[in-house]
């Protein structure tokens, strides 16, 4: 899916890359990156190996960045640095990670008390 990058990395880019004579010229040229995204898939799996974390919907680069989002909740981390670190316009997108139930509800309120 496409993703929008401000101007200033585009810019970066064609310093190193040269992305934009490339484009123009139609010519088949070399991966700007040399990792597919099956191979950044199969790297991410293997960290999850080897850190341990098992099967399950937070085993995927998606529940990855949920668990670090309400973990940062759950440290106190103010939203509006999670909101910047997650790269979300709105912050009403990144409340949704202070919107925690369970254990991590818990950790949360412990914080008031301590």
């Amino acid at each position: 899916r496409a993703v929008p990058i401000p101007p200033s990395l585009i810019d970066a880019l064609e310093l190193v890359h040269d992305i934009r004579k490339k484009k123009r010229s139609r010519v088949k040229s070399k991966l700007l990156w040399e990792w597919s995204r099956v191979s950044a898939w199969r790297y991410v799996k293997e960290v999850m190996d080897q850190a341990g974390i098992g099967e399950g919907p937070h085993a995927s680069p998606k529940g990855l960045r949920h668990g670090f989002g309400v973990e940062a909740v759950s440290k106190g981390i103010p939203l509006n640095i999670l909101k910047k670190w997650l790269g979300h316009a709105q912050l009403s997108t990144t409340a949704i990670y202070a919107d925690a139930v369970g254990e991590e509800e818990k950790t949360i309120a412990s914080r008031m008390w301590s």
